[in-house]
């Protein structure tokens, strides 16, 4: 399921943003069987006091230097 989605949604993975994908895959994977609205109410409540700056998003997550481009 991880290459269907690797070749329909998602070109080409980076290794620096590897584990957010697999993040994804994961959490998609798990609500699967969830209705549309369950769904997006879980996203909702999980974004209250939330909020995700652009710097940590694109900051060093412990990789080896020379892997970021």
């Amino acid at each position: 399921m991880l290459n269907r989605t690797h070749e329909g949604a998602f070109h080409k993975i980076g290794p620096e943003h590897l584990n957010r994908y697999m993040q994804e895959f994961t959490g998609n994977h798990n609500v699967r069987e969830q209705g549309t609205v369950a769904k997006m109410t879980a996203l909702v409540s999980g974004l209250v006091g939330k909020r995700i700056m652009y710097r940590d998003l694109i900051a060093d997550q412990g990789q080896l230097s020379g892997t970021r481009s």
